[in-house]
């Protein structure tokens, strides 16, 4: 044997070991294409494709943080809380925890535009309030200690072009916009909020817009006690400079009718104005001598207190950051109420608010005096300060 016919034997006897090692190679399989979240953009910013359907979903809510001192007519305090050692009673914090989640959802139909809308709220904190009686026969005696409250259910409703069904807060309120951007905008009440509701929308063009909505009410007073339904039913025209929208509501448990007027002015890029005025008829929300369930001159829509009503306020935008808001009402009942706060935005997506809130209660030495505040005296002074990250 020569080494020429060594090397040969050799690398004949490699090349066999290496063709049965690739006899014997595992083959790889290509990885699945990977399914990313597709974005759509047809019903705004946020929202997304849910995996294998047409169904745009988007995801939001809040954090809320309040903290708050004063007079319980102001919405803001606690006060005559028991001293735990028997030593008297004393004024305590307001304060409030909130998370709120949100849903959205969106999918073109043959029929038009399908939407829902959901929000869901879980609330840890006190009660403001008056708690001088701690009578046994006092169901919300211990309501200034701090606890989980009840879930709610805030809105859950469906939308099919303008048709709408479901959990909602009456259009009495919805359509014509509430009140002022201030925390405590009901010291003086405009309205009834939560019902079920059966609504369709409508959009004339040219800038007029219209609905009329069928409602459930909500509470003892509220809620509708036969097959009749509370209605309303509403006109606005909306263009550059602002709007005027008009509602008009029947309260089918009382047989009376309440409305409300808005007129909203963009006075110019920092500053928007806004008035608003409400009458009710009240003759038998007035009769408890007659009803069974009294309601005292307050139905679910006319909930001011007599006749008339006036709501008025505004918003200053200092720059892109600050904000002052304000909001003065007053009713036939002599109730005055003044709201007014600085919201500063820290960073995009935190809100710290600060307000101050005031009411005179007119009619509180009266004996038919209706305490919608729970007032403890006649004039009221308060402050919140409330933190909030929206996403």
């Amino acid at each position: 044997m020569n080494i020429k016919s060594l090397l040969l034997g050799s690398a004949a006897a490699l090349i066999a070991v290496s063709g049965a090692r690739a006899a014997d190679a595992v083959t790889v399989a290509e990885p699945e294409p990977a399914e990313y979240v597709k974005i759509c953009d047809v019903y705004g910013a946020g929202y997304f494709y849910i995996p294998g359907t047409e169904t745009c979903l988007r995801i939001g809510g809040y954090v809320r943080y309040d903290i708050g001192v004063g007079d319980a007519g102001s919405f803001d305090g606690v006060n005559h809380v028991p001293d735990h050692q028997g030593d008297g009673t004393h004024s305590t914090y307001y304060k409030n925890t909130r998370f709120t989640l949100k849903t959205w959802t969106g999918q073109e139909t043959e029929l038009g535009t399908l939407k829902t809308y959901t929000e869901t709220r879980f609330n840890y904190g006190n009660s403001s309030g008056d708690f001088l009686n701690q009578d046994a026969s006092n169901s919300s005696r211990d309501d200034w200690q701090g606890r989980n409250k009840s879930l709610s259910l805030r809105f859950a409703w469906i939308q099919l072009g303008g048709l709408r069904v479901g959990k909602d807060d009456t259009a009495f309120d919805t359509f014509i916009g509430y009140a002022g951007n201030v925390i405590q905008d009901t010291l003086v009440p405009y309205g009834g909020q939560e019902s079920n509701v059966v609504q369709y929308y409508f959009d004339a063009g040219s800038g007029f817009s219209g609905l009329i909505s069928l409602e459930e009410g909500a509470g003892k007073v509220g809620t509708i006690d036969s097959y009749v339904p509370h209605v309303v039913g509403g006109l606005k025209y909306k263009g550059d400079w602002g709007a005027v929208t008009g509602v008009v509501a029947y309260d089918s448990n009382y047989e009376e009718v309440a409305g409300k007027v808005r007129l909203d002015v963009n006075v110019s890029k920092e500053l928007t104005l806004f008035v608003m005025g409400g009458y009710g008829t009240d003759n038998n929300l007035n009769d408890n001598a007659g009803n069974a369930i009294d309601a005292s001159g307050r139905g679910f829509y006319k909930q001011w207190g007599g006749n008339w009503a006036v709501w008025g306020g505004g918003t200053y935008k200092f720059n892109d950051k600050t904000a002052f808001n304000a909001q003065i009402s007053y009713d036939e009942w002599k109730n005055l109420a003044v709201a007014a706060n600085v919201a500063y935005t820290v960073v995009p997506g935190f809100t710290v608010t600060a307000e101050v809130d005031y009411l005179n209660a007119g009619k509180f030495d009266d004996a038919d005096f209706n305490n919608w505040t729970k007032a403890n005296k006649k004039s009221s002074l308060g402050g919140i300060l409330r933190f909030q990250r929206n996403f």
